[in-house]
């Protein structure tokens, strides 16, 4: 007998919390451009929203339903462009959220992309390979007639990897009876993924991390960093950061969290995660909370976790100097204004983790021209694109007397508008 064990679509409090800060940065955006109105209710809302649910054979031969999204936001500027998460508290209004997030974050690097999110609710801790296998394809082929090289290019995001896209590629190419790399980004090099993909946040991060040091005359070598998460993104931008001579001197992980005023040898702390699965427990650091993490006296402190992390209630304990969100909105707009009335500059996530994107953008183009480039090209035109995107967000950023979050949506929402206005509506 079959149990079929049916997962009912998720809605939540943080979710809507999550799109209600989104919505909010745009509104206060728009009223600083005096914004056409009309233009900002089509910014306000997606264009298309997918909801499926996609019944999974488990290992046991049960059958279980989970439930799917993609959202669409603006495509004024070029294809759907976003990352597809697998994780327990997917739900709608934080899919919204993040496709919206990915518009401006691909306007802000001056990506010929708009922005969409996908992601499905489940628990990839909790199931096999071939389990996240048959999700991956299900979930894709329900996604076929909405996505495509031209149209809606996903990537990875939380729980997925090079992997997953691949299992997408492969699943659209069957579906269009030829091979269409260029479907997605994120994958294998061997199936035409690019040099630098893996660690294109975190070098994004890393770089953004740097120029923020330059505008605070803060010399990067010697630095006290702080990490939360030592996932993909945080693994490796403490790992770059370090090369470049910054202390890492505490990370964090869905476990706790370690400290050591020494520094901490990424390279070797990644060894012990992949033997433990954690950072808990690494020779000679001290364990201690996320939330002690948070409050740790520091010159950088990178939130590279999940969103909603700095709140108001530990705004006001945050020791460093400054922020850069390696996470998508690690920062509620109450917090925000905590941190800026204290003078804690923030680089946003829609600058600081922008690499990720802009390196997908690369792997495209490479994939429509059946070229692959060297790492050394990917990661020059990776610098040359976040420097440049770095230093208009603080032209905008003086030029309003705002600060940086601010800067940066009004330089990305400025981009889509006049996209938008351009176009028109039609029919």
């Amino acid at each position: 007998m079959i149990l079929h064990i049916i997962a009912e679509p998720t809605m939540n409090d943080s979710g809507t919390a999550f799109l209600n800060h989104v919505l909010r940065q745009l509104d206060t955006a728009a009223e600083i451009l005096n914004l056409d109105p009309a233009i900002h209710e089509v910014l306000k809302k997606p264009k298309r929203i997918l909801m499926v649910s996609v019944p999974v054979k488990m290992d046991d031969n049960t059958v279980r339903v989970f439930m799917g999204y993609r959202v669409q936001h603006n495509n004024a500027r070029g294809p759907y462009k976003g990352g597809i998460r697998y994780h327990p508290n997917v739900n709608m209004e934080e899919v919204i959220a993040l496709a919206m997030l990915m518009t401006w974050k691909c306007a802000v690097v001056d990506l010929p992309y708009g922005g969409a999110k996908g992601g499905v609710a489940c628990n990839p801790k909790e199931m096999s390979i071939h389990e996240l296998e048959r999700l991956t394809r299900r979930y894709t082929s329900m996604m076929f007639e909405v996505v495509g090289p031209l149209v809606d290019i996903p990537a990875p995001d939380v729980y997925t990897d090079s992997q997953t896209m691949a299992w997408i590629m492969d699943t659209y190419s069957q579906l269009k009876g030829y091979q269409v790399p260029e479907c997605v980004t994120g994958k294998p090099l061997s199936l035409l993924g690019s040099h630098g993909r893996a660690e294109a946040t975190s070098r994004g991060v890393a770089i953004a991390t740097r120029e923020l040091a330059k505008l605070l005359n803060k010399p990067l070598n010697g630095a006290r960093v702080v990490i939360q998460g030592f996932g993909n993104v945080g693994s490796y931008a403490a790992s770059i950061l370090h090369e470049w001579g910054a202390k890492i001197i505490a990370v964090s992980d869905s476990r706790g969290g370690i400290v050591d005023e020494k520094g901490l040898n990424p390279q070797a702390l990644m060894e012990h995660k992949k033997k433990t699965g954690t950072v808990v427990g690494f020779d000679g650091a001290k364990q201690i909370t996320n939330e002690e993490l948070l409050e740790l006296p520091c010159d950088f402190l990178i939130p590279a976790a999940l969103e909603n992390q700095i709140t108001p209630a530990n705004a006001d304990k945050i020791n460093a100097a400054a922020i850069v969100e390696g996470a998508n909105g690690p920062t509620t707009p109450e917090a925000d204004k905590i941190l800026t009335e204290r003078k804690i500059i923030v680089v946003p996530d829609i600058l600081a983790n922008a690499g990720g994107v802009t390196v997908s953008y690369l792997e495209w183009v490479q994939n429509l021209k059946r070229e692959q480039w060297s790492l050394e090209e990917v990661n020059a035109k990776l610098e040359q694109k976040i420097v440049t995107a770095f230093n208009d967000v603080v032209r905008y950023t003086k030029q309003y007397e705002s600060n940086m979050r601010t800067g940066a949506m009004l330089l990305a929402v400025s981009r889509v508008a006049e996209a938008v206005k351009l176009l028109g509506i039609w029919p």
